[in-house]
């Protein structure tokens, strides 16, 4: 089968399409030929050598997948079958031709969905539903600063925090992806290049901070985070665009907010998989009719051979949504 591979850590320039061994489900393991798999910022951090997979995942790139199933491993529980429309989050593996995944990570494709559209919502929505309601614990009233708000996890989790009867609000960093974001249902919005997104925010909640930062961009936002942060608020880091180092009294701000710093990686959460994919119940509302309607936002479609321009692109931070990748047919 083919595959996106690279032979040594660097830039996209390393990045070409080599044919390689097709996997066979294993116990309980389900064949899926893959269709359409999405891009992540992890798939570039592992491009550089800084975010190596986990022990016995694949080594080729992809953190989620859609398709159609190939074939059932020994020991499958029958849920699926020959043909099915499934989608998935994966520890790697997911932008080849075929990947195998244990039977319980597999989801259904929602109804009128194409694999392009089913392959932007695993990695970011289980990401975005797992620091909303497995971390922050989230409630109804309560205020969210979403940052990357255009982002595929950002945008997941604007529309997430609008189902739980939540309120919204963002950074990002152009007119153009705080326009998407108020389309998506953010409340407000704040260009942090132009915008001290900190004076914004308490601003905007009359003075009492938000209960809940959703934070990919770590160490260079600490102090402005701290400032529009409401007492016995949550914030939760995910990622580390900014940096890790915090050099200021970080404990004393916390402290005197009685708030809570908490972090998340899902790529290392495999055993938790499956019980996310089954407290994953806001599938129904991606198929047509629903309401209020979640829609996985999509911003370009790359063939397989063109997987190198793709990570430029994202690189570059100028996608609104998700890039995706299709499979050769």
């Amino acid at each position: 089968m083919l595959a996106a591979y690279f032979d040594c850590p660097g830039g996209p320039e390393n990045l070409y399409v080599k044919e390689v061994m097709k996997p066979h489900p294993g116990e309980g393991e389900v064949l899926v030929k893959v269709s359409a798999s999405a891009l992540n910022r992890a798939d570039l951090l592992q491009r550089r050598g800084k975010y190596p997979p986990p022990k016995g995942a694949s080594e080729i790139l992809g953190l989620e997948a859609a398709g159609s199933v190939a074939g059932l491993g020994p020991g499958c529980k029958g849920r699926w079958k020959t043909g099915d429309a499934v989608m998935a989050l994966l520890s790697g593996g997911g932008q080849a031709e075929y990947v195998t995944v244990p039977e319980g990570h597999l989801m259904p494709v929602p109804s009128e969905m194409t694999f392009i559209q089913a392959a932007a919502i695993p990695e970011a929505w289980l990401t975005a539903f797992q620091l909303l309601h497995f971390v922050g614990k989230i409630q109804k009233g309560e205020s969210v600063l979403i940052h990357a708000g255009a982002s595929g996890v950002g945008m997941a989790a604007v529309q997430l925090v609008r189902l739980a009867k939540a309120i919204p609000v963002v950074t990002a960093g152009t007119q153009e992806k705080l326009k998407a974001t108020a389309n998506a249902g953010a409340a407000a919005g704040f260009n942090y290049k132009n915008e001290d997104f900190s004076e914004k925010v308490l601003t905007f909640t009359q003075g009492s901070g938000v209960d809940i930062i959703l934070d990919c961009v770590g160490g260079s936002y600490w102090e402005k985070n701290l400032n529009c942060l409401s007492t016995d608020g949550r914030w939760i880091v995910y990622g580390l665009l900014g940096g890790g180092e915090v050099h200021g009294d970080l404990l004393s701000r916390l402290l005197s907010k009685r708030a809570s710093i908490h972090t998340s990686l899902l790529r290392s959460r495999d055993k938790e998989a499956e019980r996310l994919v089954k407290a994953f119940t806001v599938l129904p509302y991606f198929s047509g009719g629903a309401s209020p309607h979640l829609q996985p936002l999509v911003d370009s479609v790359y063939p397989l051979h063109e997987i190198a321009e793709a990570h430029r692109i994202m690189e570059e931070n100028k996608n609104i949504g998700k890039i995706v990748i299709k499979m050769p047919s």
